[in-house]
């Protein structure tokens, strides 16, 4: 498998914990969301992924005409590498808590992300002329606020029981970016609890954004 990824992407990062969790060999290649305009928007990028996003991962499966079967939208590639690996699970086995973790996730991926990805406060600020940090910090706060309260039906050591879910993978990007835009997290016990349980991990651990070797060095 080859991951194409970005150090400081939410939607890359989930990925690369549940391959880190699942223990998935892969490599990686770096696509700067940033240099030369965006290389995600490079034409050959685009040809592997039409909406110009990571991540994107490459299977190691090919379709009927000997082409590499891709996969971007990160819940999409979770849940093929829970259906394809298994254990160590990603969701709990029993129907409601299941749908609960998936709900958790989406909270995060539906319901916060897309109001902070590059392109929506690119254009907050660029073409609406809004101020693009207060834009963000009202949308995760507003977020974090729902997760919080949803998340005390279910939350053990995690977010949902005591093993790591779908949820917790998305919670652990989604708080980085929190803080990123100086959030405050006060409000929110349950999930900086369940965080510093995710981070204990080395799965957790490796997949973080300054653990990447696209990330800048100090200083930069």
């Amino acid at each position: 498998m080859k991951l194409y990824t970005y150090w400081r992407s939410t939607s890359a990062w989930r990925v690369r914990i549940a391959l880190a969790w699942k223990g998935v060999p892969h490599e990686t290649e770096a696509v700067h969301l940033l240099q030369d305009g965006g290389r995600q928007h490079a034409p050959e990028y685009r040809a592997l992924n039409p909406l110009g996003q990571v991540p994107l991962l490459v299977l190691d499966e090919v379709d009927a005409a000997g082409k590499p079967r891709l996969l971007t939208q990160s819940m999409a590639i979770l849940e093929y590498l829970e259906e394809r690996h298994p254990t160590p699970a990603l969701l709990p086995r029993d129907p409601w808590p299941r749908a609960r973790a998936r709900q958790l996730a989406e909270m995060c991926n539906a319901g916060i992300q897309p109001l902070h990805n590059l392109a929506t406060i690119t254009r907050v600020k660029d073409v609406l002329g809004g101020d693009p940090e207060a834009w963000v910090r009202h949308f995760v706060e507003r977020g974090l606020t729902a997760l919080e309260r949803a998340a005390s039906d279910t939350a053990g050591t995690f977010l949902v029981g005591d093993a790591p879910s779908f949820a917790d993978v998305y919670l652990v990007p989604q708080l980085y970016v929190a803080r990123r835009y100086a959030v405050d997290l006060t409000p929110f016990p349950t999930l900086t609890r369940v965080e510093a349980a995710c981070t204990a991990l080395p799965a957790f651990q490796s997949a973080r954004a300054d653990a990447q070797p696209d990330a800048p060095g100090p200083g930069a």
